[in-house]
């Protein structure tokens, strides 16, 4: 499995993030390594980091130092001035994003199309394999809501321009429909949760060829963890409604044609489980397409579906074994227990029969974090 959307590198408690610069390196690096592991014994063997981890935790994972899915890092996503993931608050305009260089940078705050562009190769120079912007507010922000709009259509064209220039492309936050707007009107390929489209934005991304990736899991994980992480009672009522919109916005994505991927979107420690984004999903559109998104459709976003996504001869031998029938019952590859072997690019990385995990194999090395030894 793929997950398109992850934050493996926001490894404190969502409260926690305004206090993370009294914390040790040692215990944000240890709080990453430990997500990273409880990816892999979820069964996804692949994801796409969208803000924080740069390329020294691929270097890292690859190498075999630390149990991990291949990984494809945004580096620190683009935010602009006081907008969702700047970490600015009403009262407080400095950049509180924590940099550790080499490990994690959850985002570089940049205005104006000349600063989006540094930032752009900023986030490139430190291993970027395609690049993430706030296009919109979100729900878990402190100065704005998942209806703001961020950056203008030239400051994103600013980071597509890049993107391009790299061989490599933008995905874009973006809850609202002016918000996908501006970013197809720029350029941009994919959008994150696209929450509240509607069926023209729907039938105009289909026609841009653009994908969406909706986040049905940390919806349901934040109303679970509310009290746990803190989370406010402004927060808590901007998520008011948030699923019943993101479900339909998958239909009507679907209805138009458009691409559709799969991410979890966990924050926090101690993210395990992240394949109940898939049982969340099916309840929308069926095991088949939620496992298809989660799997050749992430794939084909990411532009990976040559090695990746799909059991075929000559790909990468990625695959599970799960305990139990998921097309009866999706739940079977929520469960983190009910996968009981985990096979990433043809070395078996997790045995729960055994209880003995492969710490020391590692996949060959390429551009990308995929090895081709090992394949299908």
């Amino acid at each position: 499995m793929i997950d398109a959307h992850t934050h493996l590198g926001q490894a404190l408690p969502v409260a926690a993030i305004r206090d993370e610069g009294l914390l040790s390196v040692a215990s944000i690096a240890a709080g990453i390594f430990r997500n990273c592991g409880l990816c892999l014994d979820a069964g996804v063997t692949t994801a796409r980091d969208l803000a924080g981890l740069d390329g020294g935790i691929v270097q890292a994972v690859d190498a075999g130092l630390v149990r991990g899915p291949r990984i494809f890092p945004s580096g620190p996503a683009l935010a602009q001035t006081g907008g969702h993931g700047s970490g600015h608050t009403p009262y407080r305009m400095t950049d509180a994003a924590l940099c550790v260089p080499g490990l994690f940078q959850r985002a570089l705050v940049c205005d104006g199309a000349d600063g989006v562009r540094l930032a752009a190769r900023t986030a490139l120079r430190r291993g970027a394999t395609q690049l993430k912007v706030y296009g919109s507010g979100g729900v878990v922000s402190f100065a704005d809501g998942p209806g703001d709009v961020h950056f203008t259509v030239d400051e994103l064209r600013a980071a597509v321009e890049e993107a391009e220039a790299r061989d490599t492309y933008v995905t874009s936050h973006a809850h609202n429909v002016e918000a996908i707007r501006r970013g197809l009107a720029a350029g941009v390929r994919c959008f994150e949760h696209g929450t509240y489209l509607d069926e023209p934005a729907a039938q105009l991304m289909a026609r841009h060829g653009a994908a969406l990736v909706p986040t049905f899991m940390v919806v349901a994980v934040m109303h679970e963890r509310s009290d746990a992480w803190g989370l406010s009672a402004e927060v808590l009522d901007k998520l008011a409604g948030v699923g019943e919109a993101m479900a339909n916005a998958l239909r009507l994505a679907r209805a138009a044609g458009v691409r559709i991927g799969s991410g979890s979107d966990l924050l926090g420690p101690e993210q395990a489980g992240r394949a109940l984004e898939i049982e969340l999903k099916s309840r929308v559109i069926g095991f088949t397409e939620a496992l298809r998104a989660a799997t050749l459709g992430n794939a084909q976003i990411m532009g990976i579906d040559g090695d990746l996504g799909s059991v075929e001869p000559g790909k990468l031998a990625d695959l599970i074994a799960v305990d139990g029938d998921p097309l009866a019952d999706p739940a079977v590859l929520s469960d983190p227990d009910r996968v009981k072997l985990v096979m990433k690019a043809g070395q078996v990385v997790k045995d729960i029969r055994s209880q003995k995990f492969d710490d020391e194999a590692a996949p060959a090395r390429r551009t990308g974090g995929a090895g081709r030894r090992h394949r299908t």
